[in-house]
Parts: C-alpha cells; structure tokens; sequence
C-alpha cells in the first residue's frame, strides 16, 4: 500500500448539495454486476419516481427504477460509463415527481417487527448494490451461504479527490447507524467494526462519540491507498487474510460500504428504491467543485456545467477515483448506482508518459496489496500468453493501479492485467 497525494480538499468541506433534476435521464439497464435488466415498460409511458422500469430472471441482478416521472421517450443504446455503450431508458422529466401512494415511510415500530427474510426483500425490491463502485446486489450480500460473525462498514474512501463518503458519514450518520441495525439482523452478526481512516479526523469523532455505549467499534486507520478495498480491510481490521480464490464470507466476514447502509435505511425505513445517490465531482481545473446529490441516469456533461465554469480546456474526465476510474469518450455518459466520482483534470494532468522497458526494480512486487507479481503478469499479458498470466494469478489482481503508479518505466500494466483477465475469461 502506498500514500498518495490526497486532493481531497477541494470538496471535503462542501456539504452535499441536491442537483436539479435533469429535463431527460438515460437510465442504463446494466448497472450491477450480474444479468442485465430487460424493460418493464414501453415507449409513451408514463412513469412514477420510484416506479420499477426493467428487471431480469436471473439470480444475480438488482432492479432498476425511474429517478424521476415523466414519460418514456427512448429505448436505445447510450453511451455507458463502464460498458462503452448500453441499452438505457429515456425518461422526459415531467417536473411533478410524482410517486405512487404506496410509498410512503414505515413506522418504526413495523421496521422493528420485520424479520431477516422480509428486509432482504424490500432491499432487493429496492434495487440496491455496492455503492463504493463494486455494484454487487446487496440481498446476495446479506444471505451468505456460510455463517458470519463480523460486519465491516467501509468508511474508508481511499481513492483521492472523492469525499461524498466522508460527507454522508457527517451529514447522515444516524441514518448510517440505523442501516447497520438493520444488517446486523439480517445477518446476526455479533461483531461490528466502523473503519475509517485517520484522514478523517471530524467522521473519526462523530462515530467515535455515537457509538458509546453500543456494541460497535470504531477503527481508525492508517491513510493509505488501496485500504479501501475489501480484502485489505478485512486484513487491517482483523488481521485475516481472504485466501486466493476466496470471498470474505469464506471468512467470515461481510464489508458494506456507508453509502450502502445509507440506501439500505432508506429503502428500509423510508420506502425509497435506489433512485439516486452522492456523487463528488471536482478537479483543479473545475470553479466550484461539489458533492451533490445527483438522480440516476444525470449526463455527466450537467455537472460539470454545473460545477464550472472550468478554467481550461478538460485533457480527460473520469467517472469513479483517478486510480480505478475510467475515463469517458463521451460527456453524454449517466451517472449510475456506482458512480462515486466525476474528475476532471487538466491537459497537463493527463499527459500520459512515455513507456520503457521494465528494469526489474521490484517496486511493484514490494507495493501490490495482493502480494502479486504484477511486473511478470504484464509481460506475460503483452506476449498473449494468458496461461502464463493465469498461473501468476492475475485473476487476483484488484485492478487498483498501484503497479503503475510506483514503476519508474511507467508501464501501462493495469491495463495488461486487465486485458489478461478479459482474455481468459473468453476462453471459459
């Protein structure tokens, strides 16, 4: 694990800020790993917020829902910020956000008499994933098929520039601590650990004072980049290691993100489907970098308006951190269930350097946080020899960037990794 140049003061002081509605969102129908969702509605339909839109036969999905009421305009192929492009609905925002009757909070004495089986369900209904960018179906997370005695929150936020984590921890922590509440229910855990770390000294104290008396813990850790990831926290925290191959659950441990145990108390609590989410958008370049609260499906291109003036010319804008980020061909992509991010650097910023040959330095060996080999991985990827990078376990690789951060030859070996991995799954 490395330290790395934070640029995190540009918004961590700025409260979340609720972004206009947009006059149209394009909402994709894969945003979460597993089966792409199949429309539930058809052109000229009129549409509530909230309303379920597309969902799938599979197991392993989550559904999606309109982040605003209007009438359906499109069911075509957009631009997609992981994907390159995607099926998407387009809604025409008809201004009233209007939700069906149903919807409306639960009392909390009704929360109280749920059972595990039924929260599952709302949080399923509710189209709930990852929000920390892995966009796994929370219910599959909350239903392990082996026991678990630990809950891990991620209040990490490793990656530089974003801090809408951070902001919800200090905006929303009593609402974070009822969705705790509620996973530890659902999976009858009896240990529960608040990581955060030591970058954020006002989160840090918040947690540590809400939590007195209670059965939870906060863990203060070291800044350090990629401490966010799952595997790496678990090792931090409890000093387990996921074994190569292995889930944390093989562990026995779960990890959710804040932001998801925010999603989780308001689908609970308030009824509301995942809809919309807190997206940081910033860079040195931007006037007035924010944390917002944007509605799913939002073109990139209106925040950045909204956030600008810019003070020159954008060189890259990436959804998601600047280490595990991936830059957009195109403005026109949406904000989605996993988009935590919107950087926009700067011609200077994203020069890209010149690669040279790999000078067997170790740099990379010594700071990959999954103990891989990440220099022979590479060369293995660009001689197509996937067998090669198969047996030096590229399947593991986090895809985290530290290996070309660290190498003094700036070799593009994320993207080898990645390309490996692309690879070997087509042989499957």
């Amino acid at each position: 694990m490395v330290r790395l140049k934070e640029h995190k003061e540009l918004t961590e002081s700025k409260a979340i800020e609720r972004f206009p509605a947009p006059a149209r969102v394009y909402i994709p129908l894969s945003q979460h790993l597993g089966k792409s969702c199949q429309p539930l509605v058809k052109l000229q339909d009129q549409v509530f917020l909230g309303q379920k839109i597309a969902s799938a036969e599979a197991h392993v999905f989550s559904p999606i829902h309109a982040s605003v009421s209007g009438k359906v305009v499109g069911l075509q192929d957009w631009p997609h910020p992981l994907l390159g492009r995607s099926p998407a609905i387009v809604i025409e925002n008809d201004g009233t956000d209007n939700r069906p009757s149903s919807f409306v909070p639960r009392p909390s004495k009704s929360v109280e008499e749920l059972s595990p089986e039924e929260m599952r369900s709302i949080i399923f209904e509710a189209g709930i994933v990852g929000m920390g960018g892995a966009s796994f179906p929370t219910q599959i997370k909350l239903n392990p098929p082996k026991p678990v005695d630990t809950l891990i929150v991620n209040g990490a936020e490793c990656e530089p520039y974003l801090t809408c984590d951070c902001r919800l921890m200090l905006e929303k922590s009593a609402e974070i601590l009822k969705g705790i509440g509620l996973v530890v229910k659902c999976l009858g855990v009896k240990n529960v650990y608040i990581a955060i770390e030591d970058n954020k000294p006002e989160a840090i104290r918040l947690f540590e004072s809400a939590v007195h008396g209670t059965p939870y813990a906060v863990r203060v850790l070291k800044t350090q980049y990629p401490q966010g990831g799952e595997k790496q926290l678990i090792k931090k925290v409890l000093g387990r290691e996921v074994p190569s191959g292995k889930l944390p659950f093989d562990i026995g441990v779960v990890v959710h993100n804040v932001g998801t145990l925010l999603a989780i108390y308001e689908a609970v609590y308030l009824n509301k489907p995942l809809y919309e989410r807190a997206v940081t958008v910033t860079g040195s370049i931007l006037s007035n970098p924010k944390n917002l609260l944007v509605r799913i499906g939002t073109p990139i291109s209106a925040l950045i308006d909204y956030c600008g003036p810019l003070k020159e010319a954008a060189g890259k804008v990436i959804v998601g951190g600047p280490m595990m980020g991936l830059a957009q061909y195109s403005l026109d992509v949406p904000v989605i269930k996993s988009t935590s991010g919107i950087v926009v650097l700067s011609r200077k910023e994203a020069v890209k350097p010149i690669e040279e040959f790999c000078i067997r330095c170790g740099a990379c060996v010594r700071d990959c946080p999954a103990g891989l080999m990440p220099c022979m991985i590479s060369l293995a990827s660009s001689a197509g020899n996937w067998a090669l990078a198969q047996e030096y376990n590229v399947a593991d690789c986090i895809e985290c960037g530290i290996c070309a951060y660290v190498c003094p030859a700036k070799r593009d070996m994320v993207q080898q990794m990645k390309h490996a991995k692309f690879m070997l799954a087509k042989t499957k």
